[in-house]
């Protein structure tokens, strides 16, 4: 074999794209000789017809194939490799079945493992710190607002007409005896919206629907939920990570005329009738919802003398500001007064800790 049939280890390696580490350790377990080692420094040359065993071994390699295995398929005539080549790979995909097989069984009852973990975190160590207030403001004679925070309920209430504050607090009212009982999840919809039937009937009973009534926003704390009825213009908003987003829709005329198209939000504000509403607690039915509750969330319910005369950004900067519910309810009330006051103001906060 002359010299120009002979490759050395670095140029073979660059050849067959085995590491010379690897061809070192090959010639060990006497899978793949070099052909000639020098006698003086011990360095090894490779034979250019090596190259078709060496890229065999690279590509078994890839394959996965053990070494002692490897050494195997080199021994054989290519037919024969070929049939070892693919029973070793019917092997493998067998074994990756199973394998297969077990991470699905793993991952499905760790994710049920996990998801048993959050409903006990979520059923177990939620639960609401609250504060409410209602304020006669700077201007009306009396306070038709009724505001109410417990346990599991909470809910403002702005009454309208001669008797619109008998109309208010018979609505709590009626809905107080839902923070005294254990409220199941899956049927706190439908509680609500009977509870909220019997605050209907209530309301009629104390004033005449004809002259008077009331809006109602309300929330109802499952233990890892709050289920929502609305009706009116009284609002609810959701401060979640520095966010703050109203999650109730107004009943009233200029939201109309806002969804529409027709009037701007700024507009709204000084619009003649801004205070009139299409929906009461007597005229229709209110709206339901229901909202995962997380930890760190705040709500807040308030009437119209909020949000009529303090800017929702400013709302948002004095939820975010004062981290005791009590404190951010007195600062609210507090802001509207400072605007002006021109009407009873209410507010609810809570926090989910």
């Amino acid at each position: 074999m002359n010299g120009t049939d002979m490759l050395t280890i670095g140029a073979f390696a660059r050849a067959c794209r085995l590491s010379p580490k690897a061809l070192r350790l090959y010639d060990e377990l006497e899978l793949l000789r070099p052909a000639r080692v020098d006698p003086d420094t011990g360095y090894r040359y490779y034979a250019v017809a090596q190259l078709e065993r060496a890229r065999l071994v690279a590509w078994l390699r890839r394959l996965g194939m053990p070494l002692a295995r490897i050494r195997e398929v080199c021994a054989l005539e290519p037919a024969g490799a070929a049939r070892e080549i693919s029973a070793y790979w019917a092997e493998a995909e067998a074994q990756t079945a199973v394998r297969r097989d077990l991470a699905a069984f793993l991952v499905h009852h760790l994710s049920e493992q996990s998801a048993k973990d959050v409903t006990m975190k979520d059923t177990t160590m939620l639960e609401l710190r609250y504060s409410a207030h209602s304020d006669r403001g700077l201007v009306r004679p009396s306070n038709q607002d009724t505001a109410y925070a417990g346990t599991r309920l909470l809910a403002v209430a702005d009454g309208f007409g001669p008797a619109g504050a008998p109309a208010s607090g018979a609505a709590v009212e009626a809905l107080r005896f839902l923070d005294t009982e254990e409220v199941p999840a899956g049927n706190v919809l439908n509680l609500l919206e009977e509870a909220v039937r019997g605050a209907t009937e209530a309301v009629r009973d104390v004033a005449d629907p004809d002259e008077n009534g009331t809006t109602l926003t309300a929330l109802l704390w499952t233990g890892s939920k709050l289920a929502l009825v609305h009706i009116g213009d009284s609002r609810a908003y959701l401060l979640r990570d520095g966010g703050l987003f109203r999650i109730t829709h107004d009943h009233s005329v200029v939201q109309s005329l806002i969804d529409e198209g027709r009037l701007t939000p700024e507009e709204a504000g000084a619009h003649p009738q801004r205070s009139l509403l299409l929906k009461a607690l007597t005229t229709a039915a209110p709206d339901l919802k229901l909202h995962d509750a997380h930890r760190g969330d705040r709500y807040l319910l308030c009437s119209d003398g909020l949000t009529a005369v303090v800017p929702e950004h400013r709302i948002r900067e004095l939820l975010t500001a004062r981290p005791d519910p009590e404190e951010a309810v007195r600062a609210l009330v507090d802001a509207a007064n400072e605007a002006g006051g021109p009407d009873n103001v209410s507010c609810v906060v809570a926090d989910v800790v």
